[in-house]
């Protein structure tokens, strides 16, 4: 499988929800109870977190 392009990255970046801090993006998770599937990791392209599927 190819490395996205900088394009593929950047749409895949503003799909997703963005968080100002880890905690934030995890607290999220807990309340809509997917915690245990779910981890945050700070976007480079945007610099703020989202949650990935662990």
């Amino acid at each position: 499988m190819k490395k996205p392009n900088r394009e593929e990255r950047q749409r895949m970046c503003t799909g997703k929800r963005r968080y100002r801090s880890q905690g934030d993006a995890l607290d999220a998770a807990a309340i809509a109870g997917v915690e245990r599937k779910r981890s945050a990791y700070l976007c480079p392209l945007c610099r703020q977190w989202h949650l990935t599927s662990s």
